[in-house]
């Protein structure tokens, strides 16, 4: 069971309220400076950094259909996002709705029904609907057929060129066929690199064969080092429009015809972003990196290759009182939410009027080494012949906290006070059944015979003896806990 707070919406709803949002322009692909789909880079501070600089049409990164599949659409509204949140609860894809006409999402797929439920599933926030075809197969025409029938946004491709220019332009003049709206061309071959010269001659072939747009691709550093050359590269392939990657990964500027703004500060903008709407800090890290390039080595970059969180990225950029400012602020929208609906974040679904309750948390600092709350509990289920104890753990998306109820002997302990995961949370609920029983939880300093008992009597067995072979059980793993404990090993129960 999982709790969430923001607002779990049908595909038509909006971004704020339930309200329906319905697309009034539909997305054109003619005359366009578009951010390119990269791994990593593309999620949303990048997007809307790009936008800002003059983009005007962003991709997201590439996310596989089977990911998306698996995740869950909510309405974010402390960040006033749409999350669409995997079942460990990180968010695969997160949109806004200033980038809601702008944004194109481009999946990984090799089934067309896959594609169409991916398509479905986040059609309503985002402009238009993107197919990485890469190498093309026999069935990527299929796919977008079914794309182009199925969904209600504009459907693209992205394509490389193939080994010879008659299979490249018999390729596009099936995919053509398919309805789609325009149509990507990284001017190489699957096997070319970076390093290798984009083929601009076989881009203008595809894009005077078609009707449809033609986006060019592939031209960063070689052809598009400053915004002048967008347009250069444009004449050169005679395409509709141009996709930028690796220029708009190091300075996203690159869009702005007034010229590259200073690198500091297009990252300072970019840490803006990423703190506001929360971005992981391995990503915004990584990022960063991609900027700096060859200044890696410098003061500034080696504080960033140093920093382990939001806040020390901010701290290594001058923004620290930012960073402080923002997450008051996200913490004070936290707490009005929380105020307002408190009837979905404060107790379990159950009637709490049997709940023995402790304010009580886990600090494994406080406990013997490999032995946790958890464990001793487990052990003593098994040694009174009781049935396991069974955790329900419920998370808060507004803080993205745990709470955990543990039944025993069918009665449910918990503890009052949130904690940042789901194992502490268990631990902590764990802790509130052995208080109020009166059992040793495996504080340091606590005595239990019986424990000392057990790690004997696990210690005097053969190691290799028919026993140590037979299927571990929750008491045999309790054991060889015990084994653990006298040995120096690590625990088998890790988690518990």
């Amino acid at each position: 069971m999982c709790w969430i707070l923001f607002k779990q919406t049908a595909s038509k709803t909006g971004f704020s309220r339930g309200r329906m949002i319905e697309h009034t322009l539909s997305l054109c692909y003619h005359n366009k400076l578009i951010l390119a789909p990269m791994v990593r880079v593309g999620t949303l501070p990048m997007r809307l950094l790009a936008l800002d600089y003059g983009a005007d049409i962003v991709y997201c990164e590439e996310l596989i259909d089977l990911k998306m599949l698996q995740c869950k659409r909510v309405v974010n509204e402390v960040l006033s996002t749409v999350d669409f949140v995997a079942p460990d609860d990180r968010v695969v894809f997160r949109t806004c709705e200033r980038e809601q006409n702008r944004v194109v999402f481009q999946m990984g797929t090799s089934d067309a029904e896959r594609a169409l439920a991916v398509a479905r599933l986040v059609e309503n926030d985002v402009a238009g609907i993107d197919v990485n075809m890469g190498c093309p197969k026999e069935y990527s025409t299929k796919i977008l057929s079914t794309l182009v029938k199925g969904t209600r946004r504009p459907v693209t491709c992205k394509i490389r060129i193939l080994p010879s220019l008659e299979d490249t332009l018999s390729l596009v003049k099936r995919i053509e066929r398919t309805g789609i709206a325009a149509v990507t061309v990284h001017g190489r071959k699957r096997e070319e690199r970076p390093q290798h010269p984009v083929s601009c001659e076989a881009i203008k072939a595809i894009a005077e064969t078609l009707s449809i747009p033609v986006i060019a691709n592939g031209g960063s550093h070689d052809h598009i080092q400053k915004y002048l050359d967008i347009e250069d590269f444009r004449q050169a392939t005679a395409a509709s429009s141009v996709m930028v990657a690796r220029a708009a990964m190091w300075n996203p500027s690159i869009f702005l015809k007034e010229g590259l703004r200073p690198l500091e500060e297009v990252m300072q903008k970019y840490i803006r972003y990423a703190v506001q709407y929360e971005n992981h800090y391995t990503n915004t890290k990584y990022c960063l990196c991609q900027m700096l390039r060859e200044q890696l080595e410098s003061p500034q970059g080696r504080l960033l290759h140093a920093a382990q969180s939001s806040q020390e990225i901010c701290e290594a950029f001058g923004l620290g009182a930012f960073y402080e400012e923002m997450t008051r602020e996200l913490n004070t929208r936290r707490a009005e939410l929380l105020a307002r609906t408190p009837e979905a974040v404060g107790e379990p679904a159950e009637d709490p009027s049997g709940v023995i309750k402790m304010a009580v948390k886990f600090d494994r600092r406080a406990y013997s080494p490999q032995i946790t709350p958890k464990m001793c509990l487990l052990e003593w289920c098994r040694k009174e012949k009781l049935a396991q104890p069974v955790y329900d753990t419920v998370q808060r998306p507004l803080d993205r906290l745990f709470c955990s109820v543990v039944t025993v002997a069918e009665q449910k302990y918990q503890s009052t006070l949130w904690d940042k995961s789901k194992k502490l949370a268990e631990q902590a609920a764990a802790i509130v059944c052995l208080r109020s029983r009166g059992l040793p939880e495996g504080r340091l300093g606590e005595e239990s015979p019986s424990w000392h008992k057990r790690k004997r009597e696990a210690t005097d067995q053969d190691p290799g003896g028919p026993r140590n072979q037979e299927q571990a059980v929750p008491g045999e793993l309790c054991k060889k806990l015990f084994v653990a404990l006298g040995s120096g090993e690590e625990s088998p129960l890790e988690g518990w």
